[in-house]
């Protein structure tokens, strides 16, 4: 059998080993040291904004310190996109906050700003006026950042900006991660870069990023001793960790024009297969990184499903995968308030994430396109 092509897999640049090797030699092994400070620096300098960045163990702690930072406590309720993967909905109930899910847009696939602002409307008619708005950069593609900001705004609610697949992305030329109260960034081992795992949080002033550090190192009060007034969490990133991602940042911006070539590769192949849509950006305001390449397809044009087309790639040792299934769909979260229609389900019903690396071969795309053939002209 042929080598497995992966949908997204870790691309190493090749100077990773030498933060690595000056963590080790230094012996800066803990969640502290120079390679957290550099990366910090590197990701400010990146996203300018006067942006402060906490490096953490993961995106998901990142959005859980965030709810924290914002005063969100059991009972408050706090607005998620349903078109997302869990790791956006899980950190409100680590609160016992109560998560509304609200429905996605077609243009962008991301937040309704109309479902949005009913949505808020009817919690504040309700007395439950929501503490929090979590939206989503879909798969790289930025949401409708004008309309998202001007709702939030408008009713005087922070936005948490989840940007764990969106570094590169920018809206109107800012960088995706810098538009809300906190931006939430990941770093886990299918991103667009990797520490391995490992997550960070945008903040916008020295103060939200010390308290930050404060709360993801165990919330030690300044003591000779081990003092304790708050809770606290283990969500600080290693230096170890830090130093992959120093390395990674140096190819950043290559990866980021791979994974858009990727794209245009699938562009150019279904310029002509009636039935496909490939998600794009809706103007120039846009500007995704096309972290993963996503796919919508229309059986009653094409006579096949997407599952139809997953089984395919797989038969290919091909790995696709389906859209995200809706956080209101899912059993742990189906008793919760939802607002919308059913885009966010026809979405995932025909939807098909496929292959997107930035270290993808011409070998790979050449097997991908034979597959793609095969299943499309039969």
């Amino acid at each position: 059998m042929q080598n497995k092509i992966w949908l997204s897999s870790p691309h190493m640049g090749g100077r990773e080993q030498k933060y690595i090797q000056e963590a080790f030699d230094t012996n800066w092994v803990a969640p502290l040291g120079p390679n957290v400070v550099g990366f910090e620096a590197d990701l400010e300098s990146y996203l300018q904004q006067q942006s402060h960045v906490a490096a953490l163990s993961s995106g998901t702690a990142a959005l859980h310190l965030s709810l924290i930072l914002l005063g969100v406590k059991a009972g408050d309720e706090v607005i998620c996109q349903s078109m997302t993967f869990s790791a956006s909905a899980n950190p409100i109930l680590y609160q016992g906050a109560v998560p509304v899910f609200i429905d996605s847009e077609k243009e962008t696939w991301n937040i309704c700003p109309v479902a949005l602002e009913d949505a808020i409307r009817d919690r504040v008619a309700k007395g439950n006026k929501p503490k929090a708005v979590i939206a989503v950069h879909l798969y790289g593609m930025p949401f409708n950042v004008e309309a998202i900001v001007a709702v939030c705004e408008k009713y005087q609610i922070p936005l948490i900006e989840d940007s764990a697949e969106a570094l590169g992305s920018t809206y109107k030329g800012q960088k995706c991660g810098t538009f809300g109260a906190f931006g939430v960034l990941s770093f886990n081992g299918n991103k667009i870069i990797t520490t391995s795992g490992g997550g960070a949080l945008v903040c916008h002033s020295k103060e939200q990023k010390e308290r930050t550090v404060f709360f993801a190192t165990q919330a030690r009060d300044h003591a000779p001793h081990y003092q304790h007034s708050e809770i606290g969490y283990n969500y600080r990133m290693s230096n170890i960790c830090a130093g992959i991602g120093r390395g990674q940042m140096e190819v950043l911006e290559q990866h980021i024009g791979l994974r858009r070539r990727m794209h245009d590769f699938y562009n150019d192949f279904f310029t002509d297969v009636e039935g496909v849509t490939v998600l794009n950006e809706p103007n120039p305001d846009y500007f995704s990184n096309h972290w993963l390449t996503a796919l919508l397809i229309d059986p009653s044009k094409i006579g096949k499903n997407r599952e139809d087309l997953r089984l395919a790639l797989e038969q290919e040792n091909i790995e696709s995968r389906p859209l995200w299934k809706p956080m209101h769909l899912q059993p742990v979260f189906e008793r919760y308030p939802y607002y919308g229609t059913n885009v966010s389900e026809q979405l995932f019903e025909n939807g098909l994430c496929v292959p997107s690396g930035s270290n993808l071969s011409e070998d790979d795309k050449g097997r991908i396109e034979k597959a793609m053939i095969n299943f499309f002209k039969k």
